[in-house]
C-alpha cells in the first residue's frame, strides 16, 4: 500500500501524489470482521471524536423502536424506496468513506466527520456509521460507540448496522450495560438483518460479563439455528463454566476445538481446557487430528509443535511415538529445516511411517541432486511399500526431477510406474499424461498415441485430458493420416472448452484441414467424443428487482464504506441466486474496485472459461474481462507497436487490474514491474526523479510496462509466446527452453514449458486475448442488431 505524506503543491511529484490519494479509494478496504476486532493501529493517530465525552448513561438507553423490515408487497417497495432515497442523499459521501475505510488517516477521518456534521438524516447517518466502523477497526471503542449512536439517531435504514456494531464497540470498551441495551430485542427489531446469526453469541458474552449466566444460557438456547458457529459454541462453553457445569464446559470446549481447529475461537477453547487441567482428556487420536488440520492448512510450525507434543506423551507404544516423530520430520521438510541425520535417526519401521521416512530421505536426496541415492530409495520403496501413498509421492517427485533435467526416458519410467501401480492416487491422471507427453517429445509416437487414448478413456474429467485430446488429434494428422479423426477431436475441444488454449489451437488446425474433412465414424476402441459438451450455464439475469431492500441496502453500504458486508447483504435476499453475483460485482466496480468485482464473478462463475459467449449476458463478461484504463492502454500500446488486447490480457493475468498490487517477489502495480525494471524504463522514457511508489500509479505503470513488454518482444524475435514466458519466468529460462527443441510449432513449445505456473500463465493470456475480442465482437453484433431492429 502506498503511503502519502504532506505534498508540496509546487512539485510535479506532489501533484501526482494528490491524484494517487484519490486513486487509493479503489484499493481493497481493510477487512473488518463482524466479530470483536483484534487488529490494532496507532490509537493516537486520529483526531478525537468531538462527541466522545457523551456519557455512557446516554449510550445505555435502549434503542428506539423501528419499523419491522422484510416482507413483500407494498411494505418492501416502500422500504426499498426509502433506502434508495438514502443512497441518493449520501452519494457524495462515497469517495470519502471509501478512503477512510482504506487508509484511516487523520485527514480521512476529518473529511468524513466534516461531512457528517454538515448533513442531516440518512446522509449524516451513513457518515457517522463510516466513522464508527473505522474507529472500531482502530480499537478506539469510545469514539466508535459514540459515532454509531449518532448514526442510529440520524437515520433508520442502516440501523441494524449501527446497533450491532455499536454493541460490539461498547462490549470491547467495557460498557456492557450499553451493549446489552442495544442487543435486547435485536432480532425482533431487525428480523432480516445479516447479523442475526451472530447476535446470540455476542449477547451471551455481554451477559456473562454482567454476571448473568442464566440469561446468557436462555439467549443461546433460544437460537439453535446458530449452534454450528464457532463463536456460539465458545459462548456455550463459557456459559456452562460460569454456571458451574464444569464437565459440560469441558465437552463443549473440546467440541469446538475439534470441529473448528483453525479458528481463533479454537485457540481460546484450548487455553480454557489447559487452565481447567482438562487438555489431558483429549485422546491421542483427537490431538493428532489437530496436528493434521494444521499440516493440511499449511501451518507447518503449529503442526510440528503439535506432533512433537504428542511424541512426548507418556504411555505411547513405540510405533505410535515413531509415527509422530515422522510427522514432525515432514513438517521440518516443509519448513526447509530437515537434515538427513534427523531422518536417519527415525525408526525404520515396516508400516506407513516407515514408507514416509523413506520418502523424506528421497526428497533430501533430490534436494542435494544425489541421483544414485534417489533411485536407490525409490527402488527400495517399490519393494517394501508397493501400495503406499508415499511411494506415489516419491514417484511423482522423481518424475518431475528428471523432466526438469530433460532425462525424458527416466521421467517416463517414474510417471508410468505411478499411473500403472497407483491408479487411484490423486496424481495418477497427471502422471499418465506426462508419460504420454514425454513419449511424444522423444518421437515415440506409437507409445504416445496409446497413452493419449488411455488418458481420454481413463480420466475423462481430468484437466490434463484436454491436452491429450489435442495431441492425439495431432498424431491422427501427422502419423496415422486420419484427418477425419483429428477433426473430431478438434471439434470436441472447440465445443466443450470454448476459450481454452487448446480450443484456439484446434480452431487453427480445423482451418488448416479445411471444411471438407468428413466427420469420423464412431469406433469401438475410441471414446465417444459426443459426450464432451460445454457446461450447462444456469439462468443468469442482468437486471435486478426494483423492490429488493437488501440490494438497495448493499448499495447504501458502499456509500458508507462498509464493503465487507455487501455480499452478505445481497445474499440475504431469498430470491437473489440468479443475479446476486452480478449485483455484488457491479457495486464493487462502481467505486473503482475492478479487481474485486472480477474476483467475485470468477468465484461465482467458475465455468465461464468453457461457456459460449452467448450463454452468459454481456454484463457479466464485461466484469469478468474488464477494460479498465483502456484509453491509456490503447495510447501506450500504439506508442510501442503493441496489440492493446495483448496488454489488456497480460494485465488481467498479472494483477487482475489491482493498481496497488505488490507481489511476494516485490513486483508493483498493474503490469507487475520490479523496481529495477521501473527505474530503467523511466530512465529510457526521460522521467526524472523517478521513485518506486510511482509504479502504483496506473498510467505510469502502463507507460513503463508497455515499453518493457516491447523490449521483451524485441529480444525474443517478436514472438508473443516467448515474450509472455520471459515476462513470467525470465528471459534466460526461455532461452534454455528454446534450446530443448526443435518444436514442430508454438503449441509444442507452450506444452513443453516445464514450469506449470509459467505454462498456464502463457495459455491464460492467450485465452484472455481471444475472449476479449470475442466479447467485443458479440457486443458489436448486439449493437448492430439493435440498430437494424430500430429501422
Amino acid at each position: 500500500m502506498r503511503v502519502v505524506n504532506s505534498p508540496n503543491s509546487n512539485s510535479a511529484t506532489s501533484r501526482w501524489l494528490s491524484g494517487a490519494l484519490a486513486a487509493l479509494i479503489a484499493v481493497s478496504p481493510v477487512a473488518v470482521s463482524p466479530v470483536p476486532i483484534q487488529t490494532a493501529s496507532g490509537a493516537d493517530a486520529q483526531p478525537a471524536s468531538p462527541q466522545a465525552a457523551t456519557s455512557s448513561k446516554a449510550r445505555a438507553k435502549s434503542p428506539r423502536p423501528v419499523r419491522k423490515k422484510g416482507g413483500g408487497g407494498k411494505s418492501a417497495r416502500a422500504r426499498t424506496a426509502r433506502i434508495k432515497q438514502a443512497f441518493v442523499a449520501s452519494a457524495e459521501l462515497r469517495p470519502m468513506a471509501q478512503q477512510l475505510a482504506t487508509l484511516r488517516t487523520p485527514a480521512a477521518y476529518a473529511g468524513v466527520s466534516k461531512y457528517a456534521h454538515s448533513h442531516t438524516g440518512e446522509a449524516a447517518s451513513a457518515a457517522y456509521l463510516a466513522l464508527g466502523h473505522a474507529y472500531l477497526a482502530d480499537r478506539r471503542f469510545a469514539d466508535a460507540a459514540e459515532n454509531l449512536r449518532l448514526a442510529r439517531q440520524a437515520g433508520e435504514e442502516l440501523a441494524d448496522y449501527a446497533d450491532f456494531l455499536g454493541a460490539q464497540a461498547d462490549h470491547e470498551g467495557g460498557n456492557e450495560t450499553a451493549a446489552e441495551a442495544l442487543l435486547r430485542g435485536f432480532t425482533a427489531r431487525y428480523p432480516d438483518s445479516i447479523f442475526n446469526p451472530q447476535v446470540p453469541e455476542l449477547e451471551a458474552n455481554i451477559l456473562l460479563t454482567l454476571n448473568n449466566a442464566q440469561e446468557a444460557q436462555r439467549v443461546l438456547v433460544a437460537a439453535p439455528e446458530s449452534a454450528n458457529r464457532a463463536g456460539y459454541q465458545l459462548a456455550q462453553a463459557q456459559v456452562a463454566n460460569a454456571l458451574g457445569q464444569t464437565g459440560q464446559a469441558e465437552q463443549l470446549y473440546k467440541k469446538l476445538l475439534l470441529a473448528h481447529p483453525l479458528s481463533s475461537d479454537a485457540l481460546i477453547a484450548r487455553a480454557k481446557l489447559t487452565a481447567m487441567g482438562a487438555e489431558s482428556t483429549l485422546t491421542v487420536a483427537e490431538l493428532r487430528s489437530l496436528g493434521d488440520a494444521f499440516y493440511n492448512a499449511g501451518r507447518y510450525s503449529e503442526a510440528d509443535e503439535q506432533y512433537r507434543a504428542l511424541q512426548r506423551k507418556p504411555d505411547l507404544d513405540a510405533q505410535t511415538r515413531n509415527g509422530f516423530a515422522v510427522d514432525a520430520a515432514a513438517c521440518e521438510l516443509k519448513l526447509k529445516r530437515l537434515t538427513p541425520a534427523q531422518v536417519q535417526g527415525l525408526a525404520d519401521s515396516n508400516d506407513d511411517h516407515g514408507a514416509r521416512r523413506l520418502y523424506l530421505l528421497m526428497e533430501l536426496a533430490r534436494d542435494r541432486n544425489d541421483q544414485e541415492d534417489q533411485q536407490r530409495i525409490v527402488s527400495l520403496m517399490e519393494t517394501r511399500f508397493p501400495h503406499s501413498q508415499w511411494l506415489a509421492e516419491a514417484l511423482l517427485s522423481s518424475g518431475n526431477m528428471y523432466m526438469l533435467k530433460r532425462d525424458y526416458p527416466k521421467a517416463v519410467e517414474y510417471y508410468g510406474y505411478l499411473a500403472t501401480h497407483c491408479p487411484e492416487n490423486s496424481n495418477a491422471a497427471y502422471a499418465h499424461w506426462r508419460a504420454g507427453w514425454l513419449s511424444y517429445r522423444q518421437g515415440l509416437y506409437a507409445d504416445a498415441s496409446r497413452l493419449f487414448d488411455e488418458q481420454i478413456k481413463l480420466y475423462p474429467a481430468a484437466k490434463e485430458t484436454v491436452s491429450a485430446l489435442y495431441w492425439r488429434g495431432r498424431l491422427y494428422e501427422t502419423q496415422d493420416h486420419k484427418p477425419a479423426n483429428a477433426a473430431s477431436n478438434y471439434r470436441a475441444l472447440v465445443r466443450a472448452y470454448q476459450h481454452y488454449f487448446y480450443a484456439q489451437m484446434s480452431k487453427q488446425r480445423l482451418a488448416a484441414l479445411g471444411d471438407s474433412v468428413p466427420v469420423a465414424e464412431p469406433q469401438p476402441d475410441r471414446p465417444q467424443l459426443d459426450r464432451l459438451q460445454a457446461p450447462v450455464v444456469p439462468v443468469l439475469e442482468d437486471s435486478f428487482p426494483a423492490d429488493s431492500p437488501h440490494l438497495a441496502k448493499a448499495r447504501l453500504l458502499a456509500n458508507a464504506g462498509l464493503n465487507d458486508y455487501i455480499a452478505a447483504e445481497i445474499a440475504a435476499d431469498p430470491n437473489s441466486s440468479s443475479w446476486s453475483a452480478l449485483a455484488e460485482a457491479q457495486i464493487y466496480a462502481s467505486y473503482g474496485e475492478t479487481y474485486r468485482a472480477m474476483r467475485a464473478l470468477k468465484k461465482a462463475l467458475p465455468y465461464a472459461a468453457s461457456a459460449p459467449i452467448k450463454s452468459i449476458p454481456l454484463a457479466y463478461w464485461r466484469i469478468l474481462f474488464p477494460k479498465a484504463w483502456w484509453e491509456t492502454i490503447k495510447t501506450e500500446s500504439a506508442r510501442n507497436n503493441l496489440d492493446p488486447y495483448f496488454v489488456l490480457s497480460l494485465i488481467r493475468q498479472e494483477s487482475e487490474f489491482n493498481p496497488s498490487a505488490i507481489s511476494y517477489a516485490n513486483a508493483y502495480g498493474l503490469m507487475q514491474l520490479l523496481p529495477s525494471v521501473g527505474k530503467q524504463m523511466a530512465r529510457e522514457e526521460g522521467m526524472t526523479h523517478f521513485q518506486t511508489f510511482q509504479l502504483l500509479d496506473p498510467e505510469t505503470n502502463i507507460r513503463l510496462g508497455t515499453r518493457y513488454l516491447r523490449e521483451m518482444l524485441d529480444q525474443v524475435g517478436g514472438v508473443p509466446e516467448y515474450a509472455m514466458a520471459a515476462y513470467n519466468a525470465g528471459e534466460s529460462r526461455v532461452t534454455d527452453w528454446q534450446s530443448a527443441g526443435p518444436y514442430s510449432g508454438m503449441d509444442e513449445f507452450v506444452e513443453s514449458i516445464p514450469f506449470t505456473q509459467t505454462r498456464e500463465y502463457v495459455e491464460a493470456i492467450l485465452r484472455n486475448e481471444e475472449t476479449y475480442k470475442a466479447i467485443d465482437a458479440a457486443a458489436g453484433a448486439q449493437v448492430k442488431a439493435g440498430l437494424t431492429a430500430s429501422r
